[in-house]
């Protein structure tokens, strides 16, 4: 049987509904701004904070100490899954929206790396440490709060709110450096103004405490405490729980593990990839991703009340079905139509390269490591988007179609000379490796792409909140449901921008990066299938 605290003793009134959706959604949006403007900001962040002049380097090291942040998410789970279920779900989340509001202008108030040395990246990394802490108890407080005063027949549709705010986070985060950089100069906005978002946190912060203030307790939690029945040790009984361990399995890979990595895929990989080698001025890509990551935000409420009426269960599996079949299509197609100059002279022109020891290293200088003069060659290719053939030879040569670019010894000894002279040689063989800003119809057509990686994100994310809150009992909800989506969120999706950032430079393929995401994902679909129940929603019953 159901716990007799599954049901509160006075129901919420239709205001009081709301005002719990809008002050949730709203905190959590401004929390995943905050979390978000790190990743929105990367191509900055890693000459501020990194002294490499190695462009592949530095921005894995910007990924990895994005990483940092989502490693510590478990850990916030844990501890304030803990506080959630002893103490409450209301004050528990404003004590995580604080936190993070102060860790993220933190950000914004470190010196760069030229001022204090290698202070500058550990500052970062700590204050990425207290945002994932905060993190952590931030997604479970909101959603497990919005489902406790949602009616059961419009669970999903209620919670999906709170998804759609996840992308409003990195929707805000867009929209906030495209006014920054309307009002401030570019070569302004490059040596501090990228500090103004960060500082911004603050109001943000200032917002959403104001509105949390005004929430009472949910009203199961409040029954729970009334009747006696809290959980004396929550994260303890979230483990040792009757049938639990297979529920957080199934959370964790059949549910947090999907959804995640095609989120990150379809946003932060997006962004990269339309960044990166694809060269599409840093501007038209901010466009692209707050138009097309706006528009998409629609798509999570109308999953997440679809769901209410079919159950959770399929449109997660829709969704991660799609996902591998139109994953790698879609990036070509992306691809395709950000940069066809690029593609039209790989075609026409195709690079060749030859030589010894033929692979790369992409934390070669991080390690004091060796990278070999082929290596070097590659690495300028992969971080410029140039597709390439690869053969052993006794010394190196780079040839565009039949034609041999020069690659004097003393070019090694100097990585910017090294990757101009490539650059240069191409360039005049055809390749234009200048910012690009793609003819409308492509815009269009790149921002259509998105729309559809958009969707398989609310087809396997929509409906989550409803779902994981139903799943678990209530006493120990808030740890049970924060635990495993946590540890899938923050090593499954945190480190994906890492994984498939070192996968492209080690293979040189700027789609390979993808192969991490279907297997993620193709697992994730089997453990769905084996232990979601399907049909029509189901409150947690003891008996399951």
């Amino acid at each position: 049987m159901a716990s007799n605290a599954d049901t509160a003793s006075g129901e919420p009134t239709e205001n009081d509904v709301k005002l719990v959706i809008g002050a949730s959604s709203a905190g959590t949006v401004f929390e995943w701004y905050d979390f978000f403007i790190y990743g929105t900001l990367a191509y900055i962040l890693k000459d501020a904070f990194y002294a490499t002049d190695n462009e592949t380097l530095g921005l894995l090291l910007v990924w990895s100490t994005f990483a940092v942040g989502f490693a510590f998410r478990p850990i916030g789970a844990i501890l304030f899954g803990y506080l959630g279920d002893k103490l409450g779900r209301k004050y528990t989340f404003l004590v995580t929206v604080t936190l993070m509001g102060i860790a993220t202008a933190g950000v914004g108030l470190i010196p760069t790396v030229d001022t204090i040395g290698m202070a500058a990246p550990l500052i970062v990394i700590f204050l990425r440490i207290l945002q994932g802490l905060a993190l952590g108890g931030e997604y479970g407080g909101a959603a497990i709060y919005v489902a406790e005063h949602a009616p059961p027949e419009k669970r999903g549709f209620f919670t999906s709110f709170i998804q759609a705010s996840v992308v409003g986070g990195f929707v805000l985060s867009i929209i906030v450096v495209i006014v920054c950089r309307l009002l401030i100069p570019e070569e302004a906005f490059v040596e501090w103004g990228w500090r103004v978002p960060f500082l911004l946190s603050i109001a943000l912060l200032g917002i959403s405490l104001w509105m949390r203030l005004k929430l009472s307790e949910s009203p199961v939690f409040t029954a729970m405490k009334e009747a006696g029945e809290t959980s004396g040790n929550p994260f303890i009984e979230s483990l040792t729980y009757p049938g639990n361990p297979k529920r957080i399995f199934v959370a964790l890979f059949g549910i947090t593990g999907v959804l995640t990595t095609i989120w990150y895929t379809a946003f932060f990989s997006s962004l990269s990839f339309l960044r990166g080698p694809m060269k599409i001025d840093p501007e038209v890509v901010e466009w692209i991703m707050l138009l097309a990551g706006g528009l998409s935000m629609a798509f999570y409420i109308i999953v997440g009340k679809w769901s209410d009426r079919i159950g959770r269960k399929r449109p997660i599996i829709i969704g991660a079905v799609l996902s591998l079949l139109l994953l790698f299509p879609a990036f070509w197609a992306m691809g395709s139509l950000a940069n066809p100059g690029l593609e039209r002279a790989a075609k026409t022109t195709p690079v060749a390269v030859a030589g010894p020891a033929c692979s790369t290293d992409p934390f070669a200088e991080l390690f004091n490591r060796e990278q070999t003069q082929c290596g070097r060659v590659l690495e300028v290719l992969t971080s410029n988007g140039v597709p390439y053939e690869l053969a052993s030879a006794e010394t190196i040569s780079l040839k565009a179609g039949d034609q041999e670019i020069d690659l004097s010894p003393d070019l090694f000894d100097d990585g910017a000379a090294l990757r101009g002279a490539i650059q240069d040689g191409l360039t005049e063989r055809g390749f234009d490796f200048k910012p690009q800003t793609p003819p409308m119809a492509n815009i269009l057509g790149i921002v259509g792409i998105l729309l559809g990686l958009g969707m398989l994100s609310a087809l396997t994310y929509g409906s989550v909140a409803a779902l994981l809150s139903e799943m678990f009992p209530p006493k120990i909800r808030y740890s049970s449901m924060s635990i495993p989506y946590h540890i899938g969120a923050g090593y499954l999706g945190g480190f994906l921008p890492l994984i498939a950032g070192v996968i492209v430079a080690s293979t040189g393929n700027i789609y390979s990066g993808l192969w991490y995401t279907i297997i993620v994902v193709g697992f994730g679909l089997l453990v769905a299938m084996w232990g979601l129940e399907g049909g029509p929603p189901k409150d947690f019953k003891d008996d399951v």
